[in-house]
């Protein structure tokens, strides 16, 4: 009889804070036939991912494979290592065994899972591979500061601040909330512009949201010239964003000319 191949599942971890983690991601880090994976910058590094789940009491089982994706944007080199990546849980699937690859935050949501289910897949396109989703950053952020991100027609833009500051400042004018991920190269850019635009005090700067380390800044002119860290985004709200009229049935509509 052919041995059935295992299922890879991509558990979202939310972004620091144990508390987040889904009943559904709770429940799969406590089978005992899962082999887990979780990512890493380099070898021998410390896993974000990881470490959430090992503060919320769950055991490190004996068989769990750190899987490197490098900070570079060098495609070549990502390409290499996201197969070597996929090969190593290809392994495991083969075996039968189910696969939990660890994130923080949420797999769908600018995840290293995207590259490796992608990978697996084109690998083996029978492979049964399932997301189960998580609270990202930016909900756990704007939850944490009383913030919130949208009411009734308000829209929000949830983008790397890698883009050039000029996209940043036109989204600001068709956006009431803008959510900038990644903060970290543009910073006082960023800062200049919301001084600029008289947004400096709409803006709330969040580090390492729900971890130990979390870091809340309401003055975030404070932040010129420091270097924060990679996992840092800043919540902008825009008062002054000029709006269309909204064509709605909910609305009264304007009489026809007789």
């Amino acid at each position: 009889m052919t041995q059935s191949n295992g299922r890879l599942f991509g558990v979202s971890l939310g972004p620091g804070d144990p508390g987040l983690i889904t009943r559904r991601a709770w429940e799969l880090l406590q089978r005992n036939d899962c082999h887990w994976t979780y990512p890493v910058r380099r070898k021998h590094a410390e896993s974000h991912a990881l470490q959430i789940a090992l503060r919320g009491g769950l055991p490190l089982p004996a068989e769990h494979t750190p899987l490197i994706f490098p900070m570079t944007h060098d495609a070549e080199i990502l390409a290499g290592y996201w197969l070597r990546a996929a090969e190593t849980v290809l392994t495991q699937l083969h075996r039968g065994r189910d696969v939990v690859f660890m994130v923080e935050g949420d797999a769908s949501t600018y995840s290293t899972f995207g590259h490796l289910a992608r990978t697996v897949e084109s690998l083996d396109a029978a492979l049964v591979i399932e997301t189960i989703p998580g609270v990202p950053s930016y909900n756990a952020a704007a939850a944490r500061v009383a913030m919130p991100l949208a009411d009734t027609d308000e829209t929000v833009a949830i983008v790397p601040a890698s883009y050039r500051i000029d996209m940043v400042e036109r989204l600001l004018n068709d956006f009431d909330t803008l959510v900038l991920l990644k903060v970290k190269p543009l910073l006082d850019d960023i800062i200049e512009l919301l001084q600029r635009r008289d947004l400096l005090s709409q803006a709330v700067f969040i580090e390492k949201a729900g971890t130990p380390e979390e870091r809340v800044e309401r003055n975030v002119e404070r932040l010129r010239g420091e270097k924060v860290n990679y996992l840092s985004l800043l919540l902008i709200r825009n008062p002054h964003r000029q709006r269309g009229d909204i064509i709605r049935g909910c609305r009264k509509k304007t009489s026809n000319p007789e």
